[in-house]
């Protein structure tokens, strides 16, 4: 099967005007609105790869949600693969016992919603506290000494090859065996019980062991054998002898930026930001840093021998609910709020001499720096489509703030002047209360607010991995990539639009909360400051 050459151009809904200036940003903090940047690459393919998606990533890729990387054939790039007519074909690892790792959030609270309902009574606060450190040590067992300790073995890579919280740093040279020997000998702690190096043995799961020379190859390595696999017959369709994958989705970056709003803690990088056992004091890395980190991993992706690539680009943490805005923005117009804390903690309670929190400074010099971070990575993209290379960028981070509900939605004075909302599919509009992003609350029977955010206030419920699933849908049919039925092969008409009624039923934090949330967060708030739950089990970038 030969297909006809054909030159990628940009499918914005812009003017003319805005298009013809796509490669630069509309104004600062501006989205780029155009995949290809405006920059046209003129493409031939020969035959189909074998390997019709691959991604690389972290948290957000691999599909974590609520604490734990539990349910991944819902993430992003299994529902991609699912809408291709590929899914039975789309390798992933598997996390499903006891709830996943580190610690599923959801499991925990409806294990203890099982015991004492819906609400806590002061006198029920020792036995669950006892209750939940229970059963935070069965998943400490399962992982570190039961089923779960053993993953299984399979010379096949996985086409979903992202490990969560990893950062650039990580992708460049973590490999399963770098993984093997950061794992120490087993502690079974008493008090405080967590999986120990769940990030490596999360690892171990995503990325190829065997046979044991395998062992040595990071994401980016894994994704270039994967890359390699080219030629030979593919059952009735001819292969493609030049490219082993079709598409390779990066979506690297956040982690860069993240551990800000879980530790609360802005630590600018410095020396040691590109040394696995230093970087983890910083919470930010400066976008020089950044840059010179991404070069690297674009230079190890030129090498991958993928038809199309696309980079999303890193969200504004900040927008994230489990760092809530105290009280009214600084000023009139502003995009900020003076401190940011805890969701739990009340705008009557909080006290900036006790409470752990950023300052609105603080978070808009962090924005200010992804918006760095996207200027380079954009520069990645011009640059390689300038040289002939059919690579995108998804701009995560408009897609992140026109969903902004407290900064943008709720606020018209907040408002910049590119600023829309984003249109949700009619399933998701079609919802009581529509979906928003704030923190996820229940009144014991449904959900009142949130839907958007899984309860660790980070990642991305169901249904949301759902909408970035559909704008990269959007992206890979602008470079031609064919979608297809599964009942019979054949090609998908356009638009091809993700099934979210499935994801609705499969999404139970959108369906079925746990009735413990009504209580104005009181449930997740106690396992955070009795357990310290959210800081152990997301303090992304400070296992390395």
């Amino acid at each position: 099967m030969t297909e006809p050459a054909h030159i990628s151009t940009p499918t914005s809904t812009a003017t003319p005007t805005a298009t013809a200036t796509a490669t630069r940003r509309a104004e600062p903090g501006a989205p780029y609105t155009d995949p290809t940047l405006g920059i046209p690459v003129r493409t031939s393919w020969r035959g189909e790869p074998v390997n019709r998606l691959v991604t690389i990533g972290d948290s957000l890729t691999q599909g974590f949600q609520s604490c734990a990387v539990f349910t991944t054939d819902l993430s992003y790039p299994a529902i991609i693969a699912h809408e291709l007519g590929w899914a039975d074909r789309f390798r992933h690892p598997d996390y499903a016992g006891c709830g996943g790792l580190p610690l599923n959030l959801e499991f925990l609270l409806r294990d203890l919603e099982e015991r004492y309902g819906s609400d806590f009574d002061w006198w029920e606060m020792a036995p669950a506290l006892f209750r939940a450190r229970r059963y935070m040590d069965r998943v400490e067992d399962h992982w570190e000494r039961g089923p779960g300790a053993t993953p299984a073995s399979t010379t096949a890579i996985h086409h979903n090859l992202a490990v969560f919280s990893w950062d650039l740093r990580d992708a460049l040279e973590k490999s399963a065996d770098v993984c093997r020997a950061m794992i120490g000998a087993h502690k079974d702690e008493l008090v405080r019980q967590l999986t120990s190096n769940a990030v490596e043995r999360a690892a171990l799961r995503a990325l190829p062991t065997q046979p044991p020379e395998r062992g040595a190859l990071t994401q980016l390595g894994a994704a270039a054998a994967l890359g390699e696999q080219t030629g030979g017959p593919e059952e009735e369709r001819e292969a493609d002898p030049d490219h082993g994958i079709e598409t390779l989705i990066v979506f690297l970056g956040a982690n860069n930026a993240l551990s800000s709003v879980i530790e609360l803690k802005v630590a600018w990088s410095g020396a040691g930001y590109d040394d696995l056992r230093t970087k983890g004091k910083f919470t930010v890395w400066r976008p020089e840093h950044f840059a010179a980190e991404l070069d690297q991993v674009a230079a190890a992706v030129e090498r991958i021998r993928a038809r199309h690539v696309i980079w999303c680009a890193v969200p504004h943490v900040t927008i994230a609910p489990i760092a809530r805005g105290v009280t009214t923005k600084m000023e009139s117009g502003s995009r900020y709020f003076p401190h940011y804390t805890r969701p739990w903690i009340s705008d009557h309670d909080f006290d900036a001499r006790r409470d752990p929190h950023i300052t609105g400074a603080q978070a808009q010099s962090v924005d200010e720096a992804i918006d760095e971070y996207n200027d380079a990575m954009a520069e990645v993209v011009r640059s390689a489509r300038r040289a002939g290379r059919d690579w995108y960028l998804l701009d995560t981070a408009g897609l992140l703030d026109r969903m902004a509900s407290r900064r943008f939605a709720e606020d018209e004075q907040a408002r910049p002047g590119w600023w829309t909302p984003y249109p949700l599919p009619e399933e998701l509009r079609a919802l009581d209360p529509v979906p928003n992003s704030r923190f996820l609350l229940s009144d014991g029977e449904r959900r009142t607010d949130g839907g958007l955010f899984s309860l660790d206030g980070v990642h991305p419920t169901t249904v949301a991995y759902g909408i970035l699933a559909q704008e990269l849908i959007t992206v890979m049919r602008s470079a031609g990539v064919e979608f297809r039925r599964p009942r019979d092969g054949g090609p998908r008409p356009d638009p091809v639009q993700v099934d979210f009624a499935r994801l609705v039923r499969r999404d139970t934090l959108i369906n079925h909360p746990p009735g413990n949330l009504r209580s104005g967060l009181h449930a997740i708030g106690w396992a955070d400051e009795a357990l310290d739950v959210i800081k152990r089990t997301m303090s992304f970038g400070f296992t390395g």
